[in-house]
């Protein structure tokens, strides 16, 4: 990677361990921040990564385990209520890059792409429906809702993203550096575990 793309990649890293921005937002924020030219070319998501390990090392290694699993716990708790949809935890907090800004992404792979969303109503929980980039980029239907961390004191913000049955085929594809992109409730039970 070239030395502009790593100071990309350092500024964005900092953004999203500091402010809890998701990638994108923050190599945008970190392009204008350092005056660069819009359409300057930006490092990849794997970059960014590296660069927010290396930010979590230097800078939270006393505070970050404990956060993430406080938030992996709260995961969990979600993925058993709603175990019936096939959870899947994936990003920062799967990959084990989460702080106490990072919010819960978890997949629902429903029979029925409303019955996620009835299983909310019916226990009178309140959530946003909203639109997210999902599995490969794609649009996707998502139900967003605050939830208290405990160990945090904390309100977190979980996605439920929902897809059909059939996309948990593809959906557990390994990514680039070859690990597996999300976990099922038996692998973030194992993570918690370990």
């Amino acid at each position: 990677m070239d030395s502009l793309k790593s100071e990309i990649a350092a500024a964005a890293a900092r953004m999203v361990v500091e402010e809890g921005l998701e990638y994108g937002p923050a190599k945008r924020r970190a392009v204008k921040q350092m005056g660069l030219p819009a359409r300057t070319a930006l490092p990849g998501n794997d970059e960014v990564e590296e660069a927010v390990i290396d930010y979590i090392e230097l800078f939270c290694a006393d505070t970050q385990p404990a956060e993430l699993a406080a938030l992996r716990k709260l995961a969990l708790t979600w993925m058993e209520r709603l175990s019936v949809f096939r959870p899947h935890l994936g990003g920062a907090v799967w990959h084990g890059t989460a702080t106490r800004l990072s919010d819960i992404y978890i997949q629902l792979f429903c029979d029925d792409s409303k019955s996620a969303e009835i299983a909310l109503i019916d226990h009178d929980v309140d959530y946003e429906p909203r639109t997210m980039s999902g599995l490969h980029g794609d649009a996707v239907e998502a139900l967003s809702l605050r939830s208290k961390c405990p160990e945090l004191g904390e309100t977190i913000g979980v996605h439920l993203m929902v897809y059909d049955h059939d996309d948990l085929r593809g959906a557990l594809r390994p990514d680039t550096k070859g690990r597996s992109p999300r976990g099922d409730l038996a692998a973030v039970r194992a993570l918690i575990g370990a």
